[in-house]
């Protein structure tokens, strides 16, 4: 394995997340709340894994080992500063979304 695996691997887990993070309210807005509760499903898992590992992904840890380098996006092709703030963006996002989700199936006519 190497760093670049590693990154392409990161990234595409993290465009997954992303495409979770808005397809849950879309899903909801369409009606279709079960692929919604899925989504959100989804990345609750995934927060999950993060508060087990102190709030960093795995995949960072093993990024590490093959590079001394610690820049916010040395463990996934992001650029810098969404590296850097990628949990304060989505984490609202994913709240909101959620709360969207549940508003929509509750009020579902």
């Amino acid at each position: 394995m190497s760093l670049g695996i590693i990154k392409a691997a990161h990234t595409a887990i993290w465009i997954f997340f992303v495409a979770c993070i808005f397809g849950a309210p879309w899903a909801a807005w369409r009606g279709n709340f079960l692929l919604a509760a899925v989504l959100v499903g989804f990345v609750a898992v995934e927060v999950g894994v993060l508060v087990f590992n102190r709030w960093s992904c795995p995949l960072t840890g093993l990024a590490a080992r093959y590079t001394d380098r610690r820049e916010d996006n040395f463990d996934i092709y992001l650029p810098l500063w969404l590296a850097k703030h990628n949990k304060r963006i989505f984490t609202p996002l994913y709240v909101i979304g959620t709360a969207y989700v549940a508003y929509a199936w509750w009020h579902r006519g």
